[in-house]
């Protein structure tokens, strides 16, 4: 796709040169969710689907005013499916100064477009994998993006909720040490996970959980990130049946996740007992809380991480806009 003028506004494809004033744009543009140059990087240019041309850039007098981020996959998720219907806009923004001009529609509307020249019929705001900046939508922050995405076809596909708990003071209630001690006693084991128990581990989570948590585990302790931070769960047979841990995206020890347990064991209180071991490691290490972005408000992941003293801080709208039939 070439660069589209509109006025004296030109919407083309990302250019070297154009990450610093684009951060610096998104900084302004989204306060409330701000970008480091590292973040950038790290999360979008060296992203494996990366494709310059879907990262459309509004150039308004040789300053950059917005952007939309389209992307597909070039690279499968798992095994070897590159989802040729599917696409997603992971963000998209306008500059203040240049609002109200109908800009963020023009660039949505070319993201849209550049998509649908690659195949992609269904696409979703914003909850591409691996590299999400958000689960999607935060309506309440953003309402003027809400209306303008729903006046493009969007609709909410699911809500996600963020939460969040303070360490401060943080002791394992009596009531999970003793299930803890239960449970040992009838040959469960709560262990830091050998080299060897990796495999296993990962194997777990991108078959029975989500391929992007087996990929999370794999990439961050190929990164150097401690195992002390995974706590994992055998049953007396042996078998791996749960897992906890911190500190697997972007290395930051306070984010909390990926947590699964086998869907056959829950009720056991195993999750209940992950969930405080490890938040227990984060203090000890001296983190002062813990925080993470995406889970079902009234799933029962939800209602775990309430009782475990969590609370929403922030809700957001996973969007899809799917073809007219």
């Amino acid at each position: 796709m070439t660069s589209t003028p509109v006025g004296e506004t030109e919407i083309r494809g990302f250019r070297a040169g154009d990450g610093p004033p684009l951060v610096a744009a998104w900084c302004r543009s989204a306060p409330a969710d701000p970008i480091t140059p590292d973040r950038f990087r790290s999360l979008v240019l060296l992203d494996a689907n990366f494709d310059p041309e879907g990262l459309r850039v509004a150039v308004t007098g040789g300053r950059l005013t917005g952007a939309a981020y389209a992307v597909r996959r070039l690279t499968p998720m798992s095994g070897t499916d590159l989802e040729p219907e599917q696409g997603w806009i992971p963000f998209f923004f306008v500059d203040p100064a240049a609002r109200g001009q109908g800009l963020g529609r023009l660039l949505l509307t070319d993201a849209l477009g550049w998509l649908g020249a690659h195949g992609r019929t269904t696409v979703d705001f914003s909850s591409y994998t691996p590299n999400y900046l958000l689960p999607g939508l935060d309506a309440e922050t953003y309402p003027e993006a809400a209306e303008l995405l729903g006046s493009l076809g969007f609709r909410t596909l699911y809500e996600a909720a963020a939460m969040d708990r303070s360490l401060v003071g943080h002791r394992m209630p009596e009531a999970v040490a003793r299930r803890r001690d239960e449970l040992t006693s009838r040959g469960f084991r709560f262990t830091t996970p050998a080299d060897d128990d990796l495999v296993e581990l990962i194997a777990l989570a991108g078959n029975r959980f989500n391929p992007d948590w087996a990929r999370a585990i794999r990439e961050c302790l190929a990164a150097g990130t401690p195992p002390d931070r995974i706590v994992v769960a055998r049953e007396p047979a042996g078998r791996l049946v749960g897992w906890a841990m911190h500190g697997a995206y972007e290395s930051r020890a306070e984010r909390f996740g990926p947590f699964g347990v086998l869907e056959e064991m829950r009720g056991t209180g195993l999750g209940t007992v992950l969930l405080h071991l490890v938040l227990e490691r984060m203090r000890a290490g001296g983190a002062h809380g813990a925080w993470f972005l995406w889970t079902g408000e009234r799933s029962a992941a939800g209602r775990l991480y309430r009782a475990a003293g969590f609370t929403t801080t922030r809700r957001f709208r996973v969007l899809r806009r799917e073809p007219v039939r």
